[in-house]
């Protein structure tokens, strides 16, 4: 069936104190964001690539393309107020037949095999949702009270997120509510099992500037590991 990628980057990126959104920061002498679009075409040279990007930002990334040289053939579509709504207005320009991932722009690293096992697992069970687990203790509060939570009943989400097309955009057409954290909840929301595989932890989201350094040390660490082994 027809695979194709929603690439949401639509946001301003208060967090990180950039003038710049971080979806545009230099990643290794490369915009951020490019990395996600040439993991998925790595993946599949054909697959349907859309991009979701802020309205202001529109020509400003043509402008990074041709800098660039970046010629990886993809849609460009405006994004919306919320995430939400960014996410809805890409998988408006996907056809209701065949499989579509939802992932985030600020996920720079990651790789082609990572897409294709979500890809396959959503094949096998509908949907995908890779999730890690938490390495650190966390506690539940309820008012004016706190208890501990067991951490290896949690698990964080990572995208990219793949769905049945038909079934995801159905989903995206009902009213925002706060719950809807990101895209498995919206599907959940309509009754579907939500089935998780595991992530990959060197997939991070970039949010701050740390982030920024962190990603860049993994793919040094990971170039080094690399040549080591091909030496």
């Amino acid at each position: 069936m027809k695979q194709s990628v929603v690439i949401v980057a639509g946001g301003k990126s208060h967090r990180m104190n950039s003038t710049v959104p971080k979806q545009f920061l230099l990643l290794r002498g490369k915009p951020l964001l490019m990395y996600s679009i040439e993991a998925f075409f790595e993946y599949s040279a054909g697959m349907e690539i859309v991009v979701v990007l802020p309205e202001d930002k529109l020509d400003y990334w043509d402008k990074l393309c041709k800098k660039y040289s970046f010629s990886v053939l993809h849609t460009t579509v405006q994004g919306g107020a919320s995430r939400f709504d960014s996410v809805k207005n890409g998988l408006d320009q996907i056809g209701d037949n065949g499989y579509v991932a939802i992932h985030d722009g600020a996920r720079p690293l990651i790789t082609p095999s990572m897409i294709e096992r979500c890809f396959d697992h959503a094949v096998k069970h509908g949907n995908a949702l890779p999730v890690i687990p938490l390495s650190e203790s966390v506690r539940l509060i309820e008012n004016k009270h706190n208890k501990s939570i067991d951490r290896y009943r949690i698990k964080v989400c990572q995208t990219p997120q793949v769905f049945l097309s038909q079934q995801i955009k159905t989903a995206y057409h009902q009213p925002f509510v706060p719950q809807f954290t990101d895209d498995a909840t919206v599907l959940e929301s309509k009754g579907y099992t939500i089935n998780l595989l595991e992530g990959d932890p060197c997939n991070i989201k970039i949010t701050t500037s740390i982030d920024l350094a962190i990603a860049e040390a993994i793919i040094n660490q990971t170039e080094t590991e690399w040549n080591t082994l091909n030496s």
